[in-house]
């Protein structure tokens, strides 16, 4: 039995490190992504129903439904939502993912990533860029407009860009961002330059004239986690083959909704497990506190699932400032920790202060519960309550329940409970 598990969590880890991620298209949702029709809506997490669902995700419900035209204000979208009016449905059905609320519907553009290796695609949308974002819950004009100058001018932009250059392969892009002090969740500055190194010559290209150019420049330019939703559709592109390996444990999916936290296991294939999610430690904005703060959410931990953010932690020390996660030595005891609980090492994804060591990659369940160490994840925090957005920064635990859980269901189907 242990050599049954043991080939199948080496040919997981095997899927995850010889994918090939490559961004080949900016598109509205609506035209990529199957069943994303009128009154579907997509949101982050494993599945919820209203009731249950948190301040900032009903506030950015509230948003997208005037957004979409299905309501007049947030008021009626509000109802229209509680009503049943809306369909609702987690980003991980429908091969996409999305940043803290997660929402996607059908005009939001999505970036297009395609593991070139296996042959599928995950969708992301847009980073709108920090603060009172729709994925904070933010949901007024100002929000709005934004999504919809996306929407209008920057998703064609890259669109033509990423045609007339054939798609921007991403792996060697990580790679630097690692080398050069980022981790991918929280701290996206370095790859996001390098992003804008590859992307601006066919922007300038396609663009049109130099107002539009500008434009586009300037917000890729001016944010500073816009590389944040391109890992996340990585992290969604390489993790997918993963799914379905007969008695591999190797964790394929983590996310939450701002209430539960959720996580798949390759073997168990598209089960949820769930418990209620963690409030993350972090540092807040001037004029926040812990008293304002949502427990943790979003699609985002996929970037964790693949082996960065919080597994890469030690590659990023700068970002222990911003997540309030202790010293540069922490960051470093937070990745040598994950080593622990992880079937191997990413050899392309290396962290200079361990001796370029490949990223802790694949998480296994079976670790996980005998150890009792969980992932660390880096996190925004979003305002409790609907409209307000993003508040601070932190780090957070996976809940140990959902690998329990997972663990349980996992030796029914080897026959081992």
């Amino acid at each position: 039995m242990m050599g049954v598990i043991s080939d199948a969590n080496a040919e997981a880890l095997s899927r995850i490190t010889e994918a090939e991620p490559v961004l080949v298209d900016v598109r509205p949702a609506d035209e990529v992504i199957p069943g994303l029709e009128e009154g579907v809506l997509l949101h982050a997490g494993p599945p919820i129903e209203w009731e249950r669902m948190c301040g900032p995700l009903r506030g950015a419900i509230a948003g997208a439904t005037v957004l979409e035209g299905w309501a007049d204000d947030l008021t009626s979208g509000e109802a229209l939502a509680a009503s049943g009016g809306v369909a609702f449905h987690p980003n991980h059905h429908f091969d996409a993912v999305g940043p803290m609320t997660g929402i996607t519907t059908r005009s939001m553009p999505v970036m297009i990533v395609e593991n070139a290796k296996f042959g599928n695609r995950a969708y992301c949308t847009l980073n709108e860029g920090l603060g009172k974002v729709m994925r904070f819950g933010g949901n007024d004009e100002e929000v709005l407009d934004r999504l919809r100058w996306l929407a209008e001018r920057l998703a064609p932009a890259l669109s033509d860009a990423l045609q007339a250059t054939g798609g921007l392969p991403l792996k060697g892009i990580i790679a630097r961002g690692l080398s050069m002090g980022d981790e991918m969740h929280q701290r996206n500055v370095a790859c996001t330059s390098l992003f804008m190194r590859e992307a601006a010559p066919a922007l300038a290209r396609v663009a049109g004239e130099g107002k539009a150019l500008e434009e586009v420049l300037s917000f890729i330019g001016g944010n500073d986690q816009f590389f944040l939703n391109v890992a996340m559709a990585t992290g969604k592109a390489v993790m997918d083959p993963v799914r379905g390996i007969e008695a591999s444990s190797i964790v394929t999916a983590m996310c939450r909704n701002g209430t539960d936290f959720g996580i798949r296991v390759s073997a168990t294939g598209d089960a949820w497990f769930t418990a209620p999610v963690e409030m993350p430690e972090g540092l807040y904005f001037p004029g926040f506190g812990e008293e304002d703060a949502n427990p943790d959410m979003g699609d985002s931990t996929i970037i964790e699932t693949m082996g960065l953010g919080g597994f890469a932690m030690a590659a990023a020390p700068a970002v222990v400032g911003f997540v309030g996660a202790g010293s540069a030595a922490d960051a470093l005891n937070y990745s040598r920790s994950m080593y622990e609980i992880t079937q191997g090492r990413n050899p392309e994804w290396t962290i200079p202060a361990l001796d370029f060591q490949g990223v802790p990659t694949g998480i296994d369940i079976t670790r996980v519960v005998k150890l009792g160490v969980t992932p660390v994840i880096n996190t925004g925090i979003a305002h409790k309550e609907p409209g307000v957005g993003q508040v601070g920064a932190g780090v957070v635990r996976a809940p140990l329940a959902c690998f329990e859980q997972a663990l349980e269901a996992y030796g029914e189907k080897m026959g081992v409970v």
